[in-house]
């Protein structure tokens, strides 16, 4: 494979090897391409992050970063990357102007050499660059962890998480920061266990217990969805969870929000079509005195994918 960051049957465990936590995992991210590993906590997002940023190393495959192999080449992939861990890690005690120029000198340069790069995020921050970053909010710290780990111009991006623990708003702000990172050709391997986010990627991995489920674009992924999706709501909802589960009907039924997402079976029921099959269930949770029924298709979205993915 070719790419700016490359693995092949990349594998970790833990413990004396009963745990596998990345399981031979195989895929490329383009130069300047944003790319997202989705999955839930103890997919084997970080520990991917870990191992390519030289932090962990792999027990088995092979890995590089801008052409350096992780393991042989660990200095150059330092140099040459940003990264920002799921957790808070910058220094809480100095200001923000402090952390912003300690880590310009770890890496030699400063903060006006790169200032263009930085400088959208940096204006958000110039009224707290006083206040110690400790003290700063979550959506606050979160851009001044994006600063530090931009502050020396890497090729390569590591974001571990980066969204976990603030607001919808200063989630929605640090996705456009990303997209304005594109046109400086800079590579962003970014990790969230929020569906949502699929979409602002490129391309993406669904991932689940150390295993890639599937790797393309977020559209590809939702028209690749097999068969047709359908939200259904009555009252009452906790009960009709359980009955809809049991109908011969229904291939898979799990609770998303206020619906209830279900799916027919292929084979066909006395050769009745999928809209035979929605009427016949209307017509039989009716009977069973449901009130406010609702049952309508629906477009899946990345979570449906990923759920329908896991089941098989």
């Amino acid at each position: 494979m070719m790419g700016d960051i490359v693995l092949n049957r990349l594998t970790k465990t833990y413990g004396k090897g009963e745990i596998k936590a990345v399981d031979e995992v195989s895929f490329s991210v383009e130069k300047g391409e944003r790319f997202g590993l989705i999955g839930p906590d103890g997919a084997g997002k970080t520990s991917i992050f870990r191992m390519l940023a030289t932090l962990l190393l792999p027990d088995g495959g092979t890995a590089s970063v801008s052409g350096y192999d992780v393991v042989g080449d660990f200095r150059q992939i330092r140099r040459h990357i940003g990264y920002m861990p799921g957790k808070f890690s910058l220094y809480q005690d100095l200001s923000v102007e402090e952390n912003l120029g300690f880590f310009a000198t770890v890496f030699n340069t400063s903060v006006r050499q790169n200032y263009d790069l930085i400088k959208d995020i940096y204006v958000q921050l110039a009224p707290f660059k006083q206040r110690r970053a400790g003290a700063l909010s979550g959506g606050m710290k979160q851009k001044l962890a994006l600063c530090c780990a931009l502050i020396h111009r890497p090729k390569v991006l590591f974001l571990d998480e980066p969204t976990t623990g603030v607001d919808s708003v200063s989630r929605k702000e640090f996705w456009e920061m990303l997209k304005g990172l594109k046109k400086e050709g800079i590579t962003v391997l970014v990790s969230t266990p929020y569906m949502d986010e699929a979409s602002l990627c490129e391309r993406i991995a669904l991932m689940q217990s150390g295993e890639m489920l599937t790797i393309d674009s977020p559209d590809e992924i939702i028209r690749n969805f097999k068969g047709d999706l359908y939200a259904v709501r009555a009252f009452p909802m906790s009960q009709l969870l359980g009955v809809l589960k049991k109908n011969p009907l229904v291939a898979s039924c799990f609770s998303f929000g206020e619906y209830h997402h279900i799916t027919f079976k292929d084979e066909s029921v006395d050769g009745q079509s999928v809209t035979m099959k929605e009427l016949l269930l209307f017509n039989e949770l009716t009977d069973q005195g449901y009130e406010e029924l609702e049952i309508k298709r629906i477009t899946p979205t990345i979570e449906d994918c990923f759920i329908q993915l896991m089941n098989r």
